[in-house]
């Protein structure tokens, strides 16, 4: 284990602390540094064994370049104190500066019902509007909501995603660092977004945060992620958690823009659990990470629930966009619809991998899927892997997958009336993803659609 006080990012950003290597000095620091009752030390140390137990994942795509000892598993910021800031003019002026290049004072003025910043692993700013507040919304720090509302979160916290799920949740209840804690009570509709923003700076980074979020019965919430880093010459490892419970006539809405570096193994895990008529909707956007395993998952378990996931993927050189969705049906009357959109170009692979298990229990359940695919030449690669398990005799599923190349037609047509190819070709592209872009709040979804444009950049000729 590494303890030091000078190290330093890409933009200069000193930090306090970083630990590196994953022994049990270095789970029991980061427990420390959040002041964490002896309970989740316990669990972080158990996770750990679960951990050196546990296989990496043998399906493609592979890890062996991931070298897990090199990782920087806790990165501080300096602050003058060790709590985030509630005033934008309270962050530090250098990770204050970072946050208002990438726009998001500006959205949060605008829209937001609440922001929070986390930088490497440190949150250095919360804010949530008062009359939110005053309704009884919770919207703290993960170690903050573990003092204040230990019951809440003994109940829900890694209940959906046990450390013995997989190798990288036990990796991540061992080193976890801050995250995101929503609880919206019965009765409140959380019409305006709140927004978490994760920066990872360090060289060799990792970020591990953790995203609680409880919607009570007959309730509504309303959330965005918003992920990014810089690109180094070494392998970064993201590997955060999400848990959603949403209740009965409940609704939420989750929306993430996984924007990592191409040296980045982006290996997050999502999962939701919807109660009696309760509706789950997961958009996300995918690209830059060198590689991405991430499935959303819904568990429909009360009778009438539903679930729509919408995801975008974008894969181009060394880089292998592996993602799909997973929907569980339990109760009866349940209903589900799988949209996923991906494009291959300068040699990158995109799979879509998929699960849709309709349970002996799920009696009239629904299920559609749809998987679409441009190739942008003749060296990328597409693959759908689905996986469909009935168990049911009056279950309902379809699955369409398509895979093509960009209509020369439609290329021609634009460049013939002015418009240069480059720009012609992220029209085209913009088009073959509006139906997950447009799900996507309006500054959010044009944000990504300038990602989009970044990324056809020299896609043509």
């Amino acid at each position: 284990m590494s303890l030091k006080t000078t190290l330093e990012s890409a933009d200069n950003i000193r930090y306090d602390v970083y630990l590196t290597g994953l022994t049990e000095s270095t789970v029991r620091e980061i427990s420390k540094q959040q002041d964490e009752p002896e309970r989740m030390l316990k669990h972080r140390l158990e996770s750990l064994r679960i951990f050196h137990e546990l296989a990496l994942p043998k399906r493609w795509p592979s890890l062996k370049k991931l070298n897990l000892d090199d990782i920087v598993y806790y990165a501080k910021p300096s602050q003058e104190n060790n709590n985030y800031a509630n005033d934008r003019n309270e962050v530090p002026e250098d990770i204050k500066q970072k946050f208002e290049k990438l726009g998001i004072p500006e959205a949060e003025r605008k829209y937001l019902a609440g922001a929070w910043w986390q930088y490497d692993s440190l949150n250095v700013y919360h804010k949530i509007k008062e009359r939110r507040a005053k309704m009884g919304v919770i919207f703290e720090d993960m170690p903050e909501a573990v003092r204040k509302y230990p019951d809440l979160v003994k109940q829900h916290f890694m209940k959906l995603v046990p450390a013995t799920d997989h190798k990288f949740a036990a990796l991540h209840g061992a080193v976890r660092s801050w995250g995101t804690f929503i609880y919206v009570p019965k009765g409140v509709k959380l019409d305006e977004p709140l927004q978490a923003y994760f920066r990872m700076n360090t060289y060799a980074g990792g970020q591990f945060e953790h995203t609680l979020i409880i919607i009570d019965d007959d309730a509504q919430g309303n959330y965005i992620e918003w992920c990014s880093a810089p690109k180094f010459d070494k392998a970064s490892l993201h590997a955060g958690l999400v848990e959603v419970y949403v209740g009965k006539k409940s609704q939420m809405k989750y929306s993430s823009v996984e924007n990592r570096s191409t040296n980045t193994y982006n290996l997050n895990t999502k999962r939701a659990v919807i109660e009696e008529h309760g509706y789950m909707e997961w958009v996300n956007g995918n690209m830059w990470s060198c590689t991405t395993m991430l499935y959303p998952c819904s568990i429909l378990k009360g009778n009438y629930s539903k679930t729509d996931l919408l995801g975008i993927a974008v894969a181009s050189t060394w880089q292998h966009q592996d993602t799909g969705s997973k929907v569980i049906h339990i109760g009866e009357h349940t209903s589900s619809r799988i949209v996923s959109k991906s494009i291959s170009k300068h040699g990158g692979i995109a799979t879509y991998r998929g699960l849709v298990k309709i349970a002996k229990s799920a009696n009239h359940s629904v299920n559609s899927t749809q998987c679409d695919a441009l190739l942008l030449d003749d060296i990328s690669v597409s693959n759908t892997i689905p996986d469909i398990q009935v168990e049911n005799e009056h279950g309902i599923v379809s699955h369409e997958a398509s895979a093509g190349k960009v209509d020369e037609a439609q290329l021609f047509y634009l460049m013939s009336r002015g418009i240069e190819a480059e720009r012609a070709m992220s029209m085209i592209v913009n088009g073959f993803f509006s139906e997950v872009v447009k799900k996507m709040p309006l500054e959010y979804a044009g944000e990504l659609n300038k990602l989009i444009d970044l990324e056809m950049e020299w896609s043509v000729g």
